[in-house]
């Protein structure tokens, strides 16, 4: 990743817009492996409103960089700050203009989603023919340095549930947490 000088800005609106995102939804068939996934517009759909309600742009140039073609997903703020993160162009076909915009909208998708992180689970990809064994998740315990950011970031109930259901908490840092947005 990508960033500028200074990120605090930029790093409070995304917390509040990420807050507030939800999934993108999958509304799109692959006909060759029956699978629903989310295009890029429902991936814009789901984080582009409170993204530019909360001061935050888009941008998704083609970038090459050692001869590697990219898009280069850039979250620009209104206070001047950035990140961005690169996701590689691959297409089959050289020379092919439909395969070249194809594989450049699979690179924005996936680089808007995972910078972001947000949930577009996407099954369309030529290595999803198996289905994965589920594997029970387990939340990690948090460290004290994840604690310390986390405490001073919850605010209101939401922002609890979300550090709730991310890491396994002592009861004592619930109860700091809890207390949090009592004030």
């Amino acid at each position: 990743m990508n960033k500028s000088e200074k990120i605090e800005n930029i790093s409070l609106a995304l917390l509040k817009a990420q807050s507030e995102m939800d999934n993108a939804k999958k509304g799109s068939t692959n006909p060759f492996f029956k699978s629903k996934y989310a295009d890029l517009n429902s991936v814009r759909e789901a984080v582009m409103p409170l993204l530019n309600l909360n001061g935050i742009t888009v941008l998704q140039p083609h970038v090459i960089v050692d001869g590697i073609n990219y898009v280069e997903t850039l979250l620009l703020h209104n206070s001047g700050e950035w990140v961005s993160g690169y996701t590689q162009i691959v297409f089959g076909k050289t020379n092919d203009a439909q395969a070249q915009g194809s594989g450049i909208t699979y690179a924005r998708r996936y680089g808007l989603a995972s910078l972001l992180s947000i949930g577009a689970e996407d099954d369309d990809a030529n290595l999803a023919t198996a289905k994965p064994e589920k594997t029970e998740f387990k939340k990690p315990q948090i460290t004290d340095e994840q604690f310390t950011k986390a405490a001073g970031f919850v605010v209101d109930k939401k922002t609890y549930d979300s550090v709730c259901s991310k890491y396994f908490l002592t009861s004592r840092q619930d109860e700091i947490l809890f207390n949090q947005i009592k004030k």
